[in-house]
């Protein structure tokens, strides 16, 4: 997806193949940042090599283009989410145990990568449009099918409400989930807490059980 200089020194003098590996992991997490807070395409080439301390033609012996480093962002951070949901689907005992495997995995995987979220929130009109980033829309196609798979077969073995809407729960889940990991930095919790009391309302509710619980 992204070409590299394999061999040698750089053009400009600079150092060889193992400190240029350092070097581009480095041009990644601070274009990643600029992305998220500047919007990926308001971002320049120029202030990319800027933020790395190098000149803008020093870049392209690590990047082809701002697109190969938006798409090593984008493709290293949908191809772990996916992982995660694959990994659920096939290891949980059912589908509850599944949707909250994929929770806690995916928290954790999101918090991780708070630049592609902010990217893909203030930028996917573009990204959906673009042909280098076509794996994006077909990816959260195959997370929609995952989700809303557990969910109707959770009602059919009896474990979530017959009456549950499948596809706009999953839409009110994916919105709380995947907002730039917000929620996850709430002052005086951990991130486990966060996903714990989630968890809980998603499958407990908050009505308390008793006298004074309304009746259907």
């Amino acid at each position: 997806m992204s070409a590299t200089r394999e061999s040698g020194t750089t053009r400009d003098g600079g150092p060889g193949p193992g400190t240029r590996s350092g070097r581009r992991a480095d041009v990644v997490q601070l274009a990643g940042e600029l992305f998220a807070q500047k919007g990926y395409r308001a971002t320049t080439v120029r202030e990319i090599a800027d933020a790395a301390g190098i000149l803008s033609g020093s870049l392209y012996h690590h990047f082809d283009s701002k697109e190969s480093i938006g798409d090593e962002i984008l493709s290293g951070f949908i191809n772990e989410v996916l992982a995660d949901y694959r990994t659920a689907v096939a290891s949980a005992a059912n589908p509850r145990a599944a949707l909250e495997q994929i929770v806690r995995s995916t928290s954790q995987t999101l918090s991780q990568h708070r630049a592609a979220l902010a990217m893909l929130q203030n930028d996917w009109s573009y990204f959906s449009t673009q042909p280098r980033f076509a794996y994006l829309p077909k990816a959260l196609r195959e997370i929609e099918r995952i989700w809303i798979s557990q969910l109707e077969l959770g009602k059919q073995a009896g474990l979530f409400r017959a009456d549950l809407d499948a596809k706009l729960t999953y839409r009110l889940m994916r919105d709380v989930l995947w907002i730039p990991a917000q929620w996850r930095r709430t002052g005086g919790y951990t991130t486990e807490q966060v996903v714990d009391g989630f968890l809980r309302i998603l499958f407990e509710g908050i009505a308390a059980e008793g006298p004074g619980s309304p009746r259907g």
